[in-house]
């Protein structure tokens, strides 16, 4: 299930065995808080946890011993075990027999985020499968426009999707700027010069603005994003490389004959994100972007080659970028 499920399934009672699986560390955290809220009492009895990078062949025997402790003066007793990727032979060896006859007094939480190989954990028996990956930008706008609501602040739909998008829609920033805003606003409506005034603006947005300047020919801005960001700590090999990155990136999406599902699922991207990528390399052009990439690498080539200094470099794509006619 999706995380923004979750909530609604356990108002239906406590499960056996949930995993919480994806790269959104917020979500990951949120989800054993309100596990442990909903069913753990007296944690520093009915609670313990273990690192499944430690937990290999015989040693899982400790969790499926610690699973079946009984709780001290509770309802329930929580393990938790963060990265843990048995094999399909330990798996049958040491787990299966716990997960077809799992002790009504226990929960099993499995915190994984993701990558690597092992068991299908979400397919056995008495799983509950909480999906904790990146959530769809519209999922997280959402978010934001209820969190704020509700803490009495009035914040525009477009504002809400700004934010989002300076947090690249990673739902760890979005809630720590959501509360940084929440403390600052206390009532009233929040406005979109507020949120461009207060809310960080991730790097990688950054980047994404001045590729975007770029193919609007607006040099002005293109200047401004990219001393704002030699300000913040990046330099012009930095800048640079930025470039070069995204329009590789832009470059690959337009040129792969894969529909936006089946390129998402080849580059561990959301459907949305390809899309959205798509309609900024067509925007520039395939034959543009091609050129960019050319110009750029020759370039990072030859400042790591010391053929030429890094503002040097900078200063001819720059040229070449905004001023070639092309």
């Amino acid at each position: 299930m999706k995380f923004t499920e979750f909530k609604e399934n356990l108002s239906e009672g406590a499960r056996q065995i949930y995993l919480l699986e994806g790269d959104d560390a917020y979500f990951l955290l949120k989800g054993e808080e309100m596990i442990k809220s909903a069913f753990l009492e007296m944690p520093e009895l009915n609670f313990s946890s273990f690192e499944g990078e430690t937990l290999k062949g015989s040693a899982i025997s400790a969790l499926v011993s610690a699973v079946k402790n009984y709780p001290f003066m509770s309802e329930k007793r929580i393990v938790k075990v963060t990265d843990f990727y048995p094999t399909e032979s330990e798996f049958e060896t040491y787990l299966k027999p716990l997960f077809e006859n799992f002790p009504a007094s226990s929960i099993l939480l499995i915190v994984n985020r993701g990558g690597r190989k092992g068991v299908d954990l979400k397919r056995k028996k008495g799983v509950v499968f909480v999906d904790c990956g990146r959530a769809e930008p519209e999922t997280v706008v959402r978010w934001v426009y209820l969190t704020l609501k509700r803490a009495g602040i009035f914040c525009p739909t477009s504002a809400c999707e700004a934010l989002a998008a300076y947090c690249l829609y990673n739902m760890s920033r979005v809630s720590v700027e959501v509360q940084k805003l929440i403390d600052y606003k206390g009532t009233g409506e929040l406005t979109r010069n507020e949120i461009d005034e207060l809310v960080y603006k991730d790097a990688d947005y950054r980047v994404y603005e001045m590729t975007n300047a770029v193919a609007r020919k607006d040099f002005t801005s293109y200047c401004a994003i990219s001393n704002d960001l030699k300000s913040k700590g990046s330099d012009e090999i930095s800048v640079l490389n930025g470039l070069f990155s995204y329009f590789r990136t832009l470059l690959s999406a337009i040129s792969s004959g894969l529909s936006d599902g089946a390129y998402a699922a080849a580059n561990g991207m959301k459907e949305y994100a390809v899309k959205k990528t798509r309609e900024q390399a067509y925007m520039i052009g395939a034959n543009n972007l091609e050129n960019y990439v050319n110009l750029l690498y020759e370039n990072i080539s030859d400042v790591k080659s010391g053929r030429i200094t890094p503002s040097s470099a900078l200063q001819i794509c720059q040229n070449a970028l905004f001023f070639s006619g092309k």
